[in-house]
């Protein structure tokens, strides 16, 4: 944060209270409230801390305007097309780009950890057959705390950086095997000698009965998909993380935590419910009604993957991942898909119809990612694990910066209560 004189003032049933006005390196001023009870007796209300700044960071910056996202000052489309994910991995991580010797050393720490405990396996095959992914896949990472007990002690910096290696190495084992034993299929270990998407796509689809080549431009498109979900600021598996660090959780359970947040609809199953919504809609004739219903405030039909929480602007993201959709159905010969030809011809009249114009209502990320995991053969219930697996990094750079800042506590937010006050019990006989 740059220094700053500025305050604002607060006048509250006569008095008046200076409160210090926080400027930081882009995005707007923050006004800090953390003495105000002290002084004033009061809290501030905001349901779903949407005008609040949860702590400081250096990793993420988002200008929702502007359609921008940076990632420790790089722009994600420059990540995402020149750049590859274990590097953003490690900018998260550490701040800077690696040299080349970092990268391969940091490369080859993170192959080196991808196999899971033996014993583990015994986790997978004690759900039930039908159970969905995440499931398994909150179980288990929870799990790992109990099979990896010389990386949980938040308070060795050795352990936090091993755990960290150790959850980006070995989610891609945990979400193939997931995904395997959700199909009765026989779980395929890692390989060292593939790079990491590439090994993500071989666990996923490689059987023992015969060899499995991994497609480049698959494995290109899948990397992009990790690369792009790698980090988002302060949104809500984020925050949960976080505020499961705050008490001192081991590293296993508070990204669990944010596993567990992230399976929600409105977060990370967005892209899943944009698929199942271009699927209703069924083909091109159809758009101009579903497109009419979106504007009918009396409808419950919205359209998925359009306008973002954040973003008033175009989803940086979107134009990257609509770039790989081209290429990965152009490479599996699917452009005629319906549901692709519903998705192009929603977003073009969409984009030029004066409501979504006015609204912002722009394609998001979510937009074209479920087409191209559909494309390359995943069912909509891995299209949140994918996500899981990707987000990880984030989840552990947020979680150590948390731990390395001395002014960190345990998170507690206040209440606006609304309920009865004092009443004193009445027995039974007496009600």
């Amino acid at each position: 944060m740059k220094d700053t004189l500025k305050t604002a003032t607060l006048t509250l049933n006569g008095q008046t209270y200076e409160l210090p006005v926080l400027s930081p390196t882009a995005g707007p001023d923050v006004i800090d409230i953390r003495k105000l009870y002290a002084q004033a007796g009061v809290f501030t209300y905001d349901p779903g801390f949407t005008s609040t700044a949860s702590c400081d960071s250096t990793i993420t910056f988002i200008d929702g305007d502007k359609g921008e996202l940076l990632h420790r000052g790089y722009p994600i489309d420059q990540l995402a097309e020149k750049s590859h994910y274990l590097e953003v991995c490690y900018l998260l991580l550490y701040g800077e780009l690696p040299t080349a010797a970092q990268l391969e050393d940091f490369e080859t720490r993170v192959t080196r950890h991808t196999m899971v405990h033996e014993q583990m396996q015994n986790f997978f095959r004690g759900f039930r057959r039908d159970a969905h992914p995440m499931a398994i896949i909150v179980g288990v990472v929870g799990a790992m705390s109990a099979f990896y007990h010389d990386s949980t002690d938040i308070n060795d910096p050795w352990q936090r950086e091993v755990a960290s290696i150790r959850m980006i190495a070995k989610m891609p084992t945990i979400c193939a095997w997931a995904y395997k034993y959700s199909i009765g299929q026989p779980f395929v270990y890692p390989r060292n000698d593939l790079d990491y998407a590439s090994n993500f796509l071989r666990m996923c689809f490689a059987v023992p009965a015969e060899e499995y080549e991994v497609n480049p431009i698959l494995a290109r498109a899948m990397d992009r998909i990790f690369t792009l979900h790698a980090d988002h600021e302060q949104n809500a598996s984020t925050s949960t993380v976080r505020l499961a660090s705050s008490s001192g959780a081991n590293p296993f359970a508070c990204i669990a935590a944010g596993i567990a947040c992230l399976w929600g609809p409105a977060h990370g199953g967005a892209n899943q419910a944009c698929l199942e919504m271009l699927r209703e809609i069924g083909t091109v004739d159809r758009i101009p009604e579903y497109i009419e219903r979106a504007k009918d405030k009396n409808d419950p039909f919205r359209l998925m993957g359009f306008g973002h929480r954040v973003y008033k602007n175009f989803d940086p993201r979107a134009k990257v991942m609509k770039q790989s959709a081209d290429e990965v159905l152009e490479l599996l010969g699917i452009e005629d898909n319906p549901t692709l030809q519903v998705a192009k011809e929603l977003e073009k009249q969409a984009l030029s119809d004066p409501y979504f114009i006015e609204k912002k209502l722009f394609p998001n990320v979510d937009f074209y990612s479920g087409i191209i995991l559909e494309a390359m053969g995943f069912p909509t219930s891995m299209f949140t694990p994918i996500f899981a697996l990707s987000r990880t990094v984030g989840w552990i750079s947020q979680w150590k910066e948390q731990l390395s800042d001395p002014a960190h506590k345990i998170g507690r937010p206040r209440q606006l209560y609304l309920g009865e006050t004092r009443r004193d019990y009445v027995d039974i006989e007496n009600r």
